[in-house]
């Protein structure tokens, strides 16, 4: 079977989008190193920033592993900017919530991603970041719909 011309282009999205995760991971080291984060820890503070949630809720909404997601938690516990708490809907998955340094440090980091975010956009328009945005969510949808579906990784033939 031959590549299409739309197969190749995705193809070179997918490297381009490792090239560009590889390069948002630097900047947000480099924003969050005045807090002794990184930026692992900083999504996971991220995905709690509106309600506590458990691990496998924190892991399933960023694409992680629990095992992975619970590291970070377990971390950010120990360096003190989150708390466990008990989960009511479930007895021994408890809830990863932000504490007050937590709360402290995703409130000046947000303003620091900011600055940095309107920096880094003076180089395409809003519709072309809008328009990229689209496209990867259609994208990231159809590969989840393969991933339930269980066409991930299967040959077709």
């Amino acid at each position: 079977m031959s590549p299409t011309k739309a197969g190749n282009a995705f193809t070179e999205l997918i490297l381009e989008t490792f090239r560009f995760n590889g390069r948002l991971l630097n900047a947000g080291d480099r924003l969050t190193k005045p807090f002794k984060l990184s930026s692992a820890r900083w999504q996971v503070l991220g995905a709690i920033v509106e309600k506590p949630l458990s691990v496998a809720q924190i892991a399933r909404n960023m694409g992680l592993t629990r095992q992975s997601v619970q590291r970070l938690a377990d971390n950010l516990e120990k360096a003190g900017f989150v708390e466990y708490a008990p989960n009511p809907d479930h007895g021994r998955a408890k809830l990863v919530g932000m504490n007050e340094k937590g709360q402290r440090a995703m409130r000046t980091l947000t303003q620091s991603q900011i600055r940095w975010a309107n920096e880094i956009a003076t180089s395409a328009s809003s519709g072309e970041i809008e328009s990229a945005q689209g496209l990867m969510r259609k994208l990231r949808q159809r590969l989840e719909a393969d991933q339930k579906n269980g066409q991930i990784g299967r040959a077709h033939v």
